[in-house]
Order: structure tokens, then C-alpha cells, then sequence
């Protein structure tokens, strides 16, 4: 994995607390691959949007989908300037002074124009990179796509060429005058995702087991 830096734009470069900024696209990946949710944020018709999704990385890629349907994906596919952020909660931050009370938290923001993955095979690689992120394992075990789906759903590819990085890790921030004090409980509650048992679909027949790549699945 390359340990390059990320691109210093103007938009891109961490103004308030940019000590916490991380510059290096190795800590982008990691942010990246650990969620597989992000927000698309753009103006469609003089508003803005903000449109949840799912996404998968390749490389230097995001890739996004949605219904063809959808106006903001349609939007985004016109070649307007959009905004994708992922973020992680790793803390909730009790501090003594309300003022100070914060989050841990590792934040990726990508700036870019995205465009619409039209050739076939491309599209489906698109749509593996979402799902091997998303639902590891499914490419293989599920019925494969047919044309008439695959014109349904509508892949984007946006460029990691601009992106920011934020993390904070780290107790909270109180007044000398307020830790002096001693009076008041100061901590961080860890905040941790993990997945659930599997829960069977109302008609599934009673004798097809759980596939392994869903109990598998890395929480």
C-alpha cells in the first residue's frame, strides 16, 4: 500500500482543529474499509442534498450505487461537484466542562466529480467492490445479475484524488482549573459496532443453513 499524501487543496485542508488532520492516504484506506456507509452531499436544483449509500473502494476508487430512478444519483451523475463523507465514532468524551464534552472519531470527507460507470463489465466489477464490502462472500453465493437489474442500478466511480482526514483519539480536554478542582468524574465511554446473530427470512425453507461467509463476516 502506497504511503503517499493526500492532495493540499484549498477545500481539502483541515482549518479548526487541524492538529488532528492526518495527511498520509494509508490512514484514507483504513477509514475507508472499515465502514461501508457514507453520506453523498451536492446541490441538485439550487438545494442541497445529502443521500445515504453504500460504497466499496478499489485502489484509488470509491464506487457508489443506487436505483437509476434516484434524482440525486441522477444529480451526481451529470458531472456536478459532490461530497462524500465517512465517519467512525470510537468514543463518547465525558469532560468537566460541558463545553468540552466531545466524540472520538475517525473522519474521511472525499471531494470530487463523479462519473458514471456505463461499460458492462465495469460495471459489474463496480458492483463486486461494493458488495465484497458491504456483504463479503455474496458475489459467489448469490444468483448472478441479470441485464434487466443491472439496467436498474446505476454505478458511480469517484476519484480519491482530493480527499481529508481527521482522527481524534484521546481523553477529554478540561481547564487546569476544572481538573484542580477534583470534584467531577472526567472519561471516555468506548463506543464499539458488532453484529447480531442472523436472523432468517420469514420464507426461508427450514432446511438451508446459514452460508459461512455470513457467519464469518468480520464485525
Amino acid at each position: 500500500m502506497p504511503d503517499m499524501p493526500l492532495s493540499p487543496t484549498e477545500r481539502s485542508t483541515p482549518r479548526r482543529t487541524a492538529h488532528r488532520a492526518r495527511t498520509d492516504r494509508r490512514t484514507l484506506y483504513e477509514i475507508l474499509d472499515a465502514g461501508f456507509l457514507c453520506h453523498m452531499s451536492l446541490v441538485r436544483d439550487g438545494a442541497p442534498v445529502t443521500l445515504p449509500t453504500c460504497y466499496g473502494r478499489d485502489s484509488d476508487t470509491l464506487y457508489l450505487h443506487g436505483s437509476t430512478g434516484a434524482h440525486s444519483l441522477r444529480a451526481a451523475a451529470s458531472g456536478v461537484q459532490l461530497c462524500v463523507a465517512v465517519t467512525h465514532v470510537d468514543g463518547i468524551v465525558y469532560a468537566r466542562s460541558l463545553v468540552h464534552h466531545t466524540l472520538n472519531y475517525r473522519s474521511a470527507i472525499v471531494h470530487g466529480t463523479a462519473h458514471v460507470v456505463d461499460d458492462h463489465d465495469a460495471k459489474l466489477a463496480g458492483l463486486r467492490v461494493i458488495t465484497d464490502n458491504v456483504t463479503p462472500g455474496s458475489w459467489e453465493y448469490a444468483r448472478g445479475t441479470t441485464r434487466k437489474e443491472l439496467a436498474s442500478v446505476s454505478v458511480l466511480a469517484v476519484p480519491l484524488d482530493e480527499a481529508s482526514v481527521k482522527v481524534r483519539d484521546e481523553g477529554p480536554g478540561d481547564e487546569e482549573h476544572d481538573i484542580a478542582d477534583g470534584r467531577r468524574w472526567a472519561g471516555t465511554l468506548p463506543v464499539r459496532w458488532e453484529l447480531g446473530a442472523p436472523l432468517p427470512a420469514p420464507d426461508l425453507a427450514g432446511d438451508v443453513p446459514v452460508p459461512g461467509h455470513v457467519l464469518r463476516r468480520p464485525g
